[in-house]
C-alpha cells in the first residue's frame, strides 16, 4: 500500500472545504432558528418543516453543479466514479471538519445507497434511465431503498412483501420499516418476493423494482421519530395493491437480493469514513478542553486519568482509520468485495465512535452533558450508527463464519 494521499483526492478535499464554506455554511447561518430549533425543524407528524426540505434540495443542487453530488457515482450514470478510498477520506473529511451540520451530511455527498447515483441503479433499462437519471443525478430528486421490514431486517430473507405477475404488470404488498428518506423520496428502490420457494432455499426470489412514491398503493403511513429528536429521517411504508410495470424491474427478476447487498457494503465503508471524521473532532475537543481548563490548581491534561483518556482515543482512532483504509484500498485493486473486512470495519469504526465521544464527554464533565458543545447530539447519534446497515452482532457473525470457512487472510 502506499499510505501518501494521491494529490487528486487532496484537491477534492481542500475544493470541498471550500465549497461547503462559501456555499452551505452562510446557508445554515442564515436558516439557524429553523435548522438548529427541533420545534421548527420538525412539524407535529415528526416530518421535516417544508423549508427544511427546500433547503436541502438547494444543496443537493448546487453541489450537482459543483461536481460533488456525483462524484462516486458510476460513469454509466453520468458520476466521476472515484474509487472507495478517495470516498472514504472524503467522508473522513467531512465528519472531521462538520460534525452536527444539519445542510451537510448527507446532502452534499448523497448516501452510497439512498440518493444520488446508487450503483442500483445500473440495471435499470435504458428507457428508464433517459427518463429519471437526469432529475436523480441533479439533485432535483430522491431515493430511498425499501428493503428492511418489522420482521426483515438483519435476516433479509425473512422478507414477506410479495409481489405477484398480473399480465404485464406486478402486484405488490406488504410493509417496510426503518427506510430512509421514506417520507420525502420522490422514488423508491423497492424490494419484494416474486419466487417463494428460491427465497425458502436462500437462493434468490427477490425483486427489486423503481416505483414512483406517488404511485396508488405506495403509503408511508408514518415517520419514525429517533434517538432525541422529534422527527426523523426514517419512515413506514404500507404497499396495498401496488401495480407496478415489468420494465420497471431493477436487474433480474429473483436477482434482487445481490442489488441490494452491494448498495449496503457501499454504505457501509462510508459509514466508517464518517466514524473516523466525527471521532477525530470529538478528541480534537477534548484536547482544546484539557488545556484551559483548571482544577487543583493545574490544568486537567496534567492529570494523569484525562492523559489515559485522550490516549485510548487516539489508539482508537488511529486503529480504526487504517482498517479503513486497508479494506478500502482492498476492494479498489481487487473484483471481489472483501466481505468479511467490510463487517469488520463497519462493527468496529461505529463502535470506536461511541467509545470516544463517551471519554470526550467524559473530559469534559458537566459541560460535556450539556447541548452547547454538540457531544452529547454526537454520542446520540454514534449510539445509532451501530444498529443501521447491519448490527454489530450480526457483523461478528459474518466475520467468524469467513472464519470457519477457511478465510484467515489478513492482507
Amino acid at each position: 500500500m502506499d499510505f501518501n494521499i494521491p494529490e487528486e483526492t487532496v484537491e477534492i478535499i481542500s475544493g470541498l472545504k471550500q465549497f461547503i464554506d462559501k456555499r452551505v455554511i452562510p446557508l445554515e447561518e442564515k436558516n439557524a432558528d429553523l435548522l438548529y430549533n427541533e420545534r421548527n425543524y420538525y412539524l407535529e407528524d415528526g416530518r421535516h418543516h417544508p423549508k427544511v426540505e427546500e433547503l436541502r434540495k438547494e444543496v443537493r443542487m448546487v453541489s450537482a453543479e459543483a461536481g460533488f453530488y456525483t462524484m462516486f457515482g458510476d460513469k454509466e450514470l453520468g458520476g466521476e466514479e472515484l474509487g472507495p478510498v478517495t470516498a472514504l477520506l472524503v467522508q473522513e473529511a467531512i465528519g472531521k471538519n462538520y460534525a452536527n451540520r444539519k445542510l451537510i451530511d448527507p446532502i452534499v455527498i448523497p448516501s452510497p445507497f439512498t440518493n444520488g447515483l446508487t450503483p442500483v441503479l445500473r440495471g435499470l433499462k435504458q428507457e428508464l434511465k433517459d427518463e429519471y437519471l437526469e432529475g436523480i443525478r441533479t439533485g432535483e430528486k430522491t431515493l430511498c431503498f425499501g428493503l428492511t421490514e418489522p420482521d426483515a431486517g438483519s435476516d433479509v430473507w425473512g422478507m414477506k412483501t410479495k409481489a405477484v405477475k398480473d399480465g404485464s404488470d406486478w402486484v405488490i404488498n406488504g410493509t417496510k420499516q426503518w427506510i430512509t428518506n421514506a417520507p420525502y423520496a420522490d422514488y423508491c428502490m423497492l424490494f419484494a418476493v416474486t419466487n417463494p420457494d428460491l427465497q425458502a432455499n436462500r437462493k434468490g426470489g427477490i425483486t427489486c423494482f423503481f416505483v414512483d412514491t406517488k404511485s396508488e398503493g405506495f403509503n408511508v403511513d408514518s415517520v419514525i421519530p429517533v434517538m432525541g429528536e422529534l422527527g426523523g429521517e426514517a419512515g413506514i411504508i404500507s404497499l396495498d395493491n401496488l401495480r407496478v410495470p415489468e420494465e420497471n424491474i431493477i436487474g433480474e427478476v429473483d436477482n434482487g437480493f445481490s442489488k441490494a447487498m452491494h448498495g449496503i457494503n457501499n454504505g457501509r465503508l462510508g459509514m466508517s469514513g464518517k466514524c473516523i471524521g466525527l471521532a477525530q473532532w470529538a478528541l480534537k475537543q477534548a484536547v482544546e478542553y484539557a488545556n484551559i481548563r483548571k482544577t487543583f490548581g493545574k490544568t486537567i491534561g496534567e492529570h494523569q486519568m484525562i492523559q489515559h483518556m485522550l490516549a485510548e482515543c487516539a489508539m482508537d482512532i488511529y486503529a480504526a482509520r487504517n482498517m479503513a483504509l486497508h479494506c478500502a484500498w482492498k476492494i479498489e485493486n481487487s473484483n471481489k468485495q472483501p466481505v468479511k473486512e467490510i463487517s469488520i470495519v463497519k462493527a468496529y469504526c461505529t463502535e470506536m465512535l461511541g467509545r470516544v465521544y463517551d471519554k470526550a464527554m467524559q473530559v469534559h464533565g458537566g459541560m460535556g452533558i450539556s447541548n452547547e458543545l454538540k457531544l452529547e447530539a454526537g454520542y446520540r447519534f454514534a449510539r445509532i450508527l451501530r444498529i443501521p446497515d447491519g448490527t454489530s452482532e450480526i457483523h461478528r457473525r459474518t466475520i467468524a463464519r469467513s472464519l470457519l470457512k477457511g478465510d484467515l487472510n489478513f492482507n
